[in-house]
């Protein structure tokens, strides 16, 4: 599933001429394209949606939408815990994973 997720913006930067930001998912930081909003700020809130960010968001209603989705897993079905994820690809390669 690929759900629209609700985040914050951490960094802006500009790379190769793109407005780019680390932006927080309730404790998963990824990289998301601004150009859709090209006036978000650092500390704003937007709905993210495959690496867009789509729609300003008030910081109220997006830590209630990340704590539902948090209560209903599907943040983890969503990003993943990195460390289970990596040992998975340990094991699918058929090496130990310590």
């Amino acid at each position: 599933m690929c759900l629209a997720v609700p985040g914050k913006v951490l960094g802006v930067e500009e790379r190769d001429g793109i407005r780019m930001a680390a932006v927080d998912f309730g404790g998963v930081v990824k990289e998301v394209c601004l150009e859709y909003l090209p006036d978000l700020q650092v500390g704003e809130y937007a709905i993210v949606h495959v690496g867009f960010a789509l729609q300003r968001l008030d910081e109220e209603s997006a830590r209630r939408t990340l704590k539902l989705f948090e209560d209903l897993g599907m943040l983890q079905e969503e990003f993943g815990d990195p460390w289970e994820q990596a040992a998975q690809v340990g094991d699918d390669r058929g090496r130990e994973v310590r």
